[in-house]
């Protein structure tokens, strides 16, 4: 390091941030240089100056990853830690291929940033510069502070051979996180070949994974080549794992150990050479405590865990993900469409059970359906309230004899007015609990009734755990009916 106190560069044209960042740095006690162009940043360091480097992508007068490999071959062992605005999987996925130690979306916590400093500070080894490659136009959209964990979760790793365990709700993307694993890894040449672990008769699992060999069952007239041999070299991506049968687990744990396998009905043995990333949107560790899942193969996937974020966690996404699959209709096809401000709040409004895929689908039906070229708030809700009806498992002409439309519209015309009774329009904080209050009272009560305070069928018909339903009845402050003598 530079003299007795660490020395580090702060390269950002925007002088707020350049400020706040510099101060914080002088308060650790470290000397701070500041740049405010791409020039300047490349003249202290090729000067041999700064024991770090905190730069912005964006500067005058050049691009700060354009200029990352630069600065690592003139000084190899300088670590750069890379702030950006532009929080997209590419942006993460190019500091990472450029050479970067860490990067940083904006906005960012200033005491995470120092707290990577000093990180960087202690560690003497830096990761090499990576292969360049991969596109940017990537199939992962949003730049929530959610997404962004696991942009930078997946830089990390992207380059390495490490198993990786994907979480998420169903149509959340896990297949999508797994592609740009493999076509931004080192493996990208090869192929990825999914599984979809579910979709398998348990009977035929082993087989489809490890191939077989002519004869080896009834049906098999030819030899055939497992989804290992077909993945050899790149990523096999095994999809809704929590559903495999426990046999077939434990000859896929064998294969992860031992690294080899043999086909059923053969006896060579092949040497397996894949990278393994799995999915699921079931709880692995219940399913371990309940005897369903083998704990030895969860923590053998469970190497790098990726737990997706629902929609409704990441609304600020939600009209960037319309936009993209309003182009991604056109292209298929589909008519041109543009929403409204209003038809883009009314998506940020709803709570997407589905998820991403559930938004797609939508977006789709509507270009499918709908004339207009400008699709407005009505439109959106209308489709919504279908949607919502539909999986509510009662007829339409039923919810309309009960509720005078629908469940849904008779909720929403319920919030218009609770809305407009407000002077601002905006009723007191804890409005989400109150709600919820107010519709599971009624609900878990009517419930009770109906089954003469029978609390095993009453978990059972609202679909909760018993225990969950004691709970609720506890805090809603329910009073128990009367059981038959």
């Amino acid at each position: 390091m530079s003299g007795s106190k660490p020395s580090i560069i702060v390269a950002d044209d925007d002088l707020a941030i350049r400020m706040v960042v510099s101060e914080a740095c002088r308060q650790e006690g470290w000397l701070v240089l500041e740049a405010d162009d791409a020039p300047e940043l490349e003249r202290m360091v090729r000067a041999g100056q700064g024991d770090l480097v905190i730069s912005d992508v964006l500067m005058p007068n050049g691009n700060g990853l354009e200029l990352l490999p630069k600065l690592k071959a003139m000084r190899p062992d300088l670590p750069v830690v890379v702030m950006s605005a532009q929080n997209t999987l590419a942006t993460a996925m190019k500091a990472s291929r450029a050479g970067a130690y860490e990067y940083l979306p904006k906005p960012f916590d200033i005491d995470e940033l120092i707290g990577v400093a000093k990180k960087v500070l202690k560690v003497s080894a830096r990761p090499k510069s990576a292969t360049q490659g991969g596109d940017d136009d990537s199939p992962l959209i949003g730049r929530s502070m959610a997404m962004q964990e696991i942009y930078r979760a997946m830089a990390r790793v992207v380059q390495t051979d490490l198993t990786v365990l994907i979480v998420g709700e169903s149509g959340t993307g896990k297949e999508l996180v797994a592609k740009a694993l493999h076509e931004n890894g080192p493996r990208r040449e090869n192929p990825f070949v999914p599984v979809n672990m579910a979709a398998i008769p348990k009977e035929l699992i082993e087989s489809e994974l490890f191939g077989h060999e002519r004869g080896a069952f009834t049906g098999a007239e030819t030899r055939t080549l497992g989804r290992f041999a077909q993945a050899k070299g790149g990523t096999l991506f095994l999809d809704e794992i929590g559903d495999m049968p426990l046999l077939a687990q434990t000859r896929l744990l064998r294969v992860l150990q031992e690294g080899e396998y043999r086909t059923v009905g053969g006896q060579t043995l092949h040497r397996t050479n894949v990278r393994i990333i799995a999915a699921t949107n079931k709880d692995l560790r219940a399913l371990v405590r309940q005897g369903e899942f083998r704990e030895d193969l969860y923590f053998r996937l469970n190497v790098v865990p990726l737990t997706l974020p629902p929609l409704r966690s990441r609304r600020e996404d939600i009209p960037d993900l319309a936009d993209h699959f309003l182009r991604k209709a056109a292209a298929a096809g589909l008519p041109q469409k543009e929403l409204t401000d209003g038809a883009k709040r009314a998506l940020m409004s709803f709570d997407w059970p589905g998820n991403v895929r559930e938004l797609e689908n939508l977006l789709h039906r509507i270009c499918a359906l709908y004339a207009e070229d400008r699709i407005t708030g009505d439109v959106i809700k209308t489709e919504l309230d279908r949607s919502t009806s539909e999986l509510s498992g009662a007829p339409l002409s039923l919810l309309a004899e009960v509720t005078g439309g629908n469940l849904s519209q008779t909720i929403r015309a319920h919030l218009d007015q609770y809305f407009d009774h407000h002077e601002d329009g905006l009723p007191p904080p804890g409005l989400y609990q109150r709600l919820l209050r107010e519709v599971e009272r009624p609900l878990i009560q009517k419930v009770l009734a109906v089954t003469g305070g029978n609390q095993v069928k009453t978990a059972e018909l609202l679909g909760l755990n018993r225990n969950t339903l004691r709970k609720k009845i506890r805090e809603l402050d329910i009073h128990l009916p009367a059981r038959p003598a």
